[in-house]
């Protein structure tokens, strides 16, 4: 886990990058492949890639808050890790469906109620948000994290 602004920073970039690219590939396979040329996925990433890391610097600390809150053992950092999953997932799941809603209604058209629309896209997105985010990409962000990052934050004097 991140032990200081920067470290959270990259770590959130690192979060933000590997459920973007998740949840893109599953949306996209879920409205069709064809439609997308390779210059418009690369686009529609990079804008969706900063719309989520707004998003999750402005629920990170709230969520981080109400884990917290938890009655837990908070000597085991997994534990951790799960509450703050449990809030951050549906918060950013509720968020990035709205953006998803947008363009679903910009490329494809919506045929009924915006809300049923929206509400579809939430429990679809819900269900591999969460086992993406606490399976896949988390562990894997804690690995580069702990690989890349935390190794060159350290003081060089103390490394031997």
């Amino acid at each position: 886990m991140p032990s200081n602004k920067k470290e959270g920073i990259i770590f959130g970039l690192f979060m933000c990058f590997g459920m973007v690219l998740v949840m893109s590939v599953y949306n996209t396979a879920l409205h069709g492949f064809s439609s997308f040329t390779v210059g418009s996925i690369v686009i529609q990433f990079i804008v969706t890639f900063i719309i989520a890391f707004i998003a999750e610097s402005l629920v990170e600390p709230s969520a981080r808050k109400f884990a917290l809150l938890l009655p837990y053992d908070k000597s085991k950092e997994i534990n951790f890790i799960v509450a703050l999953a449990f809030f951050m997932v549906p918060a950013m799941v509720l968020i990035m469906s709205v953006y998803g809603l947008i363009l679903t209604a910009l490329m494809t058209g919506i045929e009924g109620s915006i809300f049923t629309a929206y509400l579809k896209i939430v429990g679809l997105n819900f269900i591999v948000a969460l086992p993406s985010q606490l399976l896949i990409v988390g562990p894997i962000s804690r690995k580069l994290l702990v690989k890349y990052i935390k190794p060159s934050t350290q003081n060089p004097e103390l490394m031997v």
